[in-house]
């Protein structure tokens, strides 16, 4: 449950920083303004997939998330993106790149600590309570 609630907060803090961005004038830039809306929303709804839904796929989202969003903002600051040339300056780009870094780690360990077969392979749900190895199979 520790490293849902540590990656739903960090996915919080992503969508916290894109939403003061998009409202502080990012809003007027054609393509990122409406990308950085987006980003609000979906840190949002991934933040509480997190924290409602014990499956792997709110760990994907969040991997998927950290990874565009932070890949994203490197080409930016690279070779630009849609007509944007962003630097590494500021709170709110270091918040936000650790909040992603900590989506992408976080989320490949939601998904490695939820996919079915390792639980199946652990003897989750057996019958008898008794843990299956692949030598009583």
């Amino acid at each position: 449950m520790g490293i849902r609630i540590v990656t739903a907060v960090a996915a919080l803090v992503s969508a916290y920083v894109h939403l003061k961005l998009w409202l502080d004038g990012m809003s007027d830039v054609d393509i990122i303004g409406p990308a950085f809306l987006f980003n609000a929303f979906a840190g949002l709804v991934i933040a509480v997939l997190l924290l409602a839904w014990r499956h792997w796929a709110p760990g994907f989202l969040a991997a998927g998330f950290g990874a565009s969003t932070l890949g994203a903002f490197i080409l930016s600051t690279t070779v630009g993106l849609f007509g944007v040339k962003e630097q590494w300056v500021g709170v709110e780009v270091w918040a936000a790149a650790v909040a992603e870094l900590v989506c992408i780690v976080g989320g490949l360990l939601v998904m490695r600590a939820a996919w079915p077969s390792r639980r199946a392979d652990a003897g989750v749900g057996t019958s008898t309570g008794e843990q299956t190895t692949s030598r009583t199979r």
